[in-house]
This record gives structure tokens, C-alpha cells and sequence, in this order.
């Protein structure tokens, strides 16, 4: 099974029993470092604790050894987004217009010599899922999802 279907998959398995108990499936993350890692982001109203964490992990676990999903070998990590969450789905890019992002191209923005990272306003999502953007410098920008390496939550200090 591909990295992608087994994300997938975990999502589908995971993400209504989740919600049962009041917590959002942020991400599914399936990764090869040493030895295979899935890992599951979740997220509630006022935040995530390490209980919550652990809670997931139990339940988790005995769904997918289960369903036995996962042909291979994984480690299970469960954790919180983080204060930089990275945002990926629909739902993420409307629950946080009007907030600062941090947003990663695969190559340089047209125009803008050299640029393939920067920060600006999250305005919403335009046709056809294009993220809409606010500049710095104020310009008015809607980027097509493909040519998005990453956006995440700009975060400063």
C-alpha cells in the first residue's frame, strides 16, 4: 500500500470515532525515517493535552491493529498541530483567513525574482480552491494549490 493510501485509509478509519469524542483529526502523516512512523495530529476547542494524546493513541491503536491497515512495521505518534499547524484541507484555509502565513512554492513566484517562500494574509479560497493572499507590500495574490510546497500558521514571537 502506497504512503498516500495508508494516510488516507488511517483518515477514513480514524476521523468519525474522533469527532465522537470531540477532537478533529488535524492530519495523518505516514513516514519512512529509521523505521516507518504514522502519525496522527489532532486538535479541540481550547487545545490538546498530553491525556488527550494518550486517549488517541490507545483507541487508535486498537482500530488499526483491527483493521490491519499497515502492512509494515510503524511506530504510532500522537500529538497536537502545534502553534505553526500546517494547513492543508479546505476547512483549514477558511477557519484561518485573516491570519498571517508562512507559505513554501515548489518554484519562485512569477514576477519575484528568487521568491519561493514569504509570509503574507490568508484572504480565503478563491475558484477552483486557489489560496488567496495578501502581500506584504499589499499586492493581491491567488496561487493555485499545485505550485504550494507548504503553508503553515506564521507564528512570531
Amino acid at each position: 500500500m502506497a504512503r498516500r493510501d495508508v494516510e488516507e485509509a488511517v483518515e477514513k478509519l480514524l476521523e468519525s470515532s474522533l469527532e465522537a469524542e470531540g477532537l478533529e483529526l488535524v492530519d495523518v502523516e505516514y513516514v519512512r525515517e529509521r523505521n516507518w512512523i504514522l502519525r496522527i495530529y489532532i486538535d479541540k476547542e481550547g487545545g490538546v493535552d498530553l491525556n488527550d494524546c494518550q486517549s488517541v493513541s490507545e483507541k487508535a491503536g486498537a482500530l488499526l491493529d483491527e483493521a490491519d491497515l499497515i502492512p509494515d512495521n510503524y511506530m504510532l505518534e500522537v500529538s497536537s498541530p502545534g502553534l505553526d499547524r500546517v494547513l492543508k484541507k479546505d476547512k483549514d484555509f477558511v477557519r484561518y483567513t485573516g491570519e498571517n502565513v508562512d507559505v513554501k512554492l515548489f518554484a519562485p513566484l512569477e514576477g519575484r525574482k528568487g521568491v519561493k517562500a514569504f509570509t503574507a494574509k490568508l484572504l480565503g479560497l478563491g475558484d477552483k480552491g486557489a489560496l488567496l493572499l495578501k502581500m506584504e507590500d499589499g499586492e493581491k495574490l491567488a496561487l493555485e494549490r499545485d505550485k504550494i510546497s507548504q503553508v503553515r500558521l506564521h507564528f512570531s514571537f
